[in-house]
């Protein structure tokens, strides 16, 4: 009989144990793989990159905190937009509607009403807000907006609002045209409301969602369609969670993530459309009394007197060419006999031939949503010969591209990356901008422009930021590689809608953020039309009607095309 020695009995075991050990990795491997062979949807883009808890921090309603590295800023900077946006209003949340501004209650005055003025004077405006309870408000925050205006010579001028934080305000009105004119003062928000507009902007809450169209092959040679849910993920567990969660889907260059309810049949990689969804209301039924339409942009009452505004013979100087580098003045312009009169620089009118000339050999990309698209229209109309190519893509939703052979005239217009309220459309077609600029060569030739305003309303303030730094890092380099590239920025517009989704103070602070975060950056211009669209005597409309667009346009072509 054979006994192994302990050495033997040792190397048995370790033997057996190894073999073992292989069989185990070996099953597995093979479940494993048969896991994935199975039909399991796996995720073929890279994951988020883990948020770092680095740096100050903003916390919203959600257990979602987000930094300025997130954001793609400093510290430092983070900390000056922070005060820029600050937003005076009541130490506690006020739900009861007698305790909130009322416009019928609240009222503005002319300070030292004369007989007559000559042009280029100034007037003073108080205006003091009461409750619905007649009693002066005592801290500030109310969104009023101001002007001066004359509707038979379709002439207005727009009056920046100064909070005094004690439940009055305060207006200086210049009297730019020769005639008669008249004050107009309106309450859009309580400073109630708007307390509760910055609670949603700044919580997780989706208060608009979109919808991913998936489509792929099914059984005997069968077409699969499946429409699901879909929105942004911003912050270390997004804002939006429901369902079979989640394909994501990140964009390399600008870090933004994008995700979708996991469709029952299909795989994550077979998304192919994308459409606006539904809109989702967060407010409490406190919280729509004090929001109601019947206190919404409500015009209040005050001296209605006709002002008497004489010629003035004294020289206003001559306006400088239009160029990069200029600051915006209060007020930008005014209209007359519905012509926008720049106090900027020197604006010219266009008609058909010469925005032909100008434009001549020129290669332009508007980039955006539909108010560049309205632009692109406008120039599709006025440009002699210019045919738009057929790209078969949606008319409103683009992308499109307009061509003048005789003169060399390309024009571009494509809308930017989710999130975006629109028609369905390709999601291949949606480009974020600052991957769109960083494709663009740029030279003398070219002219870009660019708004991310309207879509934008709807999240949070932090990823407007981290869009906004996105753009500002690709519109740097262009101007790097080509420095006689004209680069455009279009501000927000006013709208026509003014509710808990799409409020013109939501449209308002993200001018401010995109104005603070471009101030320093040499050779681009800012063309600001919240002005032109706030003042004029048609109905706001998040789309101007045509005689603004008009104005917008010979603005732009007046820095294409300075003289």
């Amino acid at each position: 009989m054979f006994i192994p020695s302990d050495s033997s009995v040792h190397r048995i075991t370790r033997r057996c144990i190894c073999f073992l050990l292989l069989c185990l990795w070996t099953t597995i491997c093979l479940i494993l793989w048969k896991f994935l062979e199975s039909g399991h949807p796996r995720q073929q883009f890279q994951p988020p990159i883990p948020r770092r808890d680095t740096g100050k921090q903003t916390q919203t309603n959600s257990s979602s905190v987000i930094s300025a590295l997130d954001m793609g800023i400093s510290d430092e900077e983070w900390e000056k937009l922070q005060k820029a946006l600050v937003w005076p209003g009541p130490d506690q949340l006020i739900t009861q509607l007698n305790l909130s501004t009322s416009p019928v209650h609240s009222t503005f005055s002319i300070v030292g009403l004369k007989k007559s003025y000559k042009v280029g004077e100034k007037i003073s405006i108080i205006i003091t807000a009461r409750d619905h309870n007649k009693n002066l408000k005592t801290y500030g925050g109310d969104f009023f907006k101001a002007k001066l205006f004359d509707s038979k010579l379709k002439a207005s001028v727009y009056g920046e609002v100064v909070d005094h934080h004690n439940g009055t305000y305060s207006v200086v009105l210049l009297l730019p045209w020769e005639g008669q004119a008249q004050v107009f003062v309106r309450l859009e928000h309580s400073s109630e409301v708007v307390q509760i507009l910055k609670k949603y902007r700044d919580s997780s809450f989706p208060r608009s969602h979109y919808n991913g169209h998936f489509e792929g092959s099914g059984p005997n040679k069968t077409r699969i369609s499946e429409v699901v849910e879909c929105n942004l993920k911003w912050g270390a567990e997004g804002s939006w969670r429901k369902g079979s969660c989640c394909c994501e889907y990140k964009d390399i260059k600008t870090g933004t993530v994008w995700q979708c309810e996991r469709p029952k049949k299909l795989s994550c990689d077979k998304l192919v459309h994308h459409s606006l969804g539904a809109l989702e209301n967060p407010l409490n039924p406190d919280e729509k009394q004090i929001f109601t339409k019947k206190l919404t942009n409500v015009a209040i009452t005050g001296d209605t007197q006709v002002i008497n505004v004489l010629p003035n013979t004294a020289d206003n100087g001559t306006m400088e060419k239009c160029r990069s580098g200029l600051t915006t003045p209060v007020p930008a312009g005014f209209y007359f006999k519905d012509v926008w009169k720049s106090f900027v620089c020197n604006t010219q009118q266009f008609n058909s031939t010469q925005i032909g000339n100008c434009l001549k050999n020129k290669i332009v990309y508007l980039l955006g949503d539909s108010t560049t698209r309205q632009w692109f229209e406008y120039l599709e109309k006025n440009v002699p010969g210019i045919k738009r190519m057929d790209l078969h893509t949606p008319p409103t939703g683009g992308p499109l591209m307009a061509v003048e052979l005789k003169n060399n005239i390309i024009i571009h217009w494509r809308p930017h990356g989710v999130p975006l309220r629109f028609t369905k459309m390709l999601i291949t077609d949606l480009h974020y901008i600052a991957n769109d600029i960083d494709e663009i060569a740029g030279g003398s030739h070219a002219v870009v422009v660019f708004t991310i305003f309207a879509h934008l309303v709807f999240h949070p303030i932090t990823f407007y930021v981290h869009e906004v730094a996105k753009i500002r890092q690709s519109v740097v380099a262009l101007l790097s590689r080509a420095p006689q590239t004209t680069v455009i920025i279009k501000s927000g517009n006013t709208a026509g809608v003014k509710d808990i989704f799409q409020s013109d103070w939501y449209a308002m602070q993200l001018n401010t953020v995109m104005q603070k975060m471009f101030k320093d950056i040499h050779g681009v211009i800012y063309l600001d039309v919240w002005q032109m669209t706030s003042c004029h005597y048609l109905l706001e409309d998040v789309h101007p009607g045509a005689v603004i667009i008009a104005n917008e346009i010979n603005m732009l072509l007046s820095y294409v095309c300075p003289t």
